[in-house]
């Protein structure tokens, strides 16, 4: 459905996209990440046809946005961080308005409108002006504006971003459900949103992409994608670090202060993850025979794998060559 190859963007000597190449099939959900500055809303932008890129392209079904724009956008439903609403108009005038705009026949409009309302929770508020709303209900329209043009695609850009828990949950559930019909690609700061709703995450560091798969997937590639925590008895933490630093898949040691009792040394034990449902591919079982090699008593071995918000903070850490520092 989405097809993004070597896209770059450049606001004067600032570069804003580096290279950024991603897809994005018929039906699925995909989460954009990213730090503030990253370039995803540049990103999105750039995939509405708001503006164009300085190289690279972006096609919609085999459309391209840059030489055909308005065949693309037909296809495109699209929510900016800030809806575009004006305060003194009604819901369901605004609704209207946006129905025309979009060129839904004028026999389906009342449909279209009802079930867009009913779709996003708005019936209470259908006849009352933009000013009167709340943050979420002003998002909650911005969505339905997304919504009533009937399109293949959704481009949401921080759509719970400002909401309070509840606010967020039933977004969140209207994404969701949208999900279902609908190729859906949506930025977040918020890490657990992406991990329950999308069924992929591209995370974007300083206009480059720096991961793309699903949230396991992602989590089992990370650098330090897995800990063990193993005791033992019998052993010094330096005999120990001298044996498992051997091992390919270990990439650090390090003591851990507190030893309960029975246990001479504990230590935890940081790996580079060969994949998130393998057990073949598992470094606990290496690090098991290699301590049964040495007759050390094992008290504690102890597998987990780092969380969605490790990785992102391990892959958007260090800053990287050709970055902005604002998303512009």
């Amino acid at each position: 459905m989405i097809d993004i190859r070597n896209l770059t963007k450049d606001y004067g000597a600032t570069r804003a996209l580096d290279g950024v190449s991603f897809t994005v099939g018929r039906g699925e959900v995909l989460g954009l990440l990213g730090p503030n500055g990253a370039g995803k809303t540049t990103t999105m932008r750039i995939l509405t046809g708001y503006v164009g890129p300085s190289s690279g392209s972006v096609a919609i079904e085999n459309v391209d946005v840059g030489e055909q724009p308005l065949q693309a956008k037909r296809r495109i439903g699209y929510l900016p961080e800030f809806a575009p609403l004006y305060a003194d108009m009604l819901v369901n005038d605004y609704l209207e308005y946006v129905a025309q705009v979009r060129e839904v026949p004028q026999a389906e409009r009342r449909t279209r409108i009802a079930r867009v309302v009913d779709q996003c929770g708005l019936r209470d508020v259908a006849h009352r002006p933009f000013r009167e709303l709340s943050r979420g209900y002003k998002q909650r329209v911005g969505l339905a504006h997304a919504l009533i043009g009937d399109p293949d695609i959704l481009v949401l850009d921080e759509p719970t971003a400002g909401l309070d828990p509840n606010q967020i949950v039933e977004i969140r559930n209207i994404i969701r459900e949208a999900g279902k019909t609908k190729t859906v690609i949506f930025s977040t700061h918020i890490l657990s949103e992406a991990e329950n709703t999308c069924d992929r995450i591209v995370i974007i560091n300083r206009g480059r992409v720096v991961a793309n798969g699903t949230a396991e997937e992602v989590k089992a590639a990370a650098i330090s994608g897995l800990e063990i925590r193993i005791g033992l008895a019998g052993a010094t933490a330096s005999e120990v670090e001298g044996v498992l630093s051997s091992l390919d898949a270990v990439t650090g040691v390090s003591p851990v202060a507190e030893v309960p009792a029975g246990t001479d040394v504990l230590l935890d034990v940081r790996c580079a993850a060969g994949g998130a449902t393998d057990s073949a591919a598992d470094p606990s079982r290496d690090i098991y025979l290699a301590v049964k090699s040495q007759d050390w008593i094992l008290t504690q071995l102890q597998t987990t794998r780092q969380s969605l918000e490790d990785t992102f903070r391990e892959l958007t850490a260090h800053p990287q060559q050709s970055a902005n520092e604002e998303d512009t």
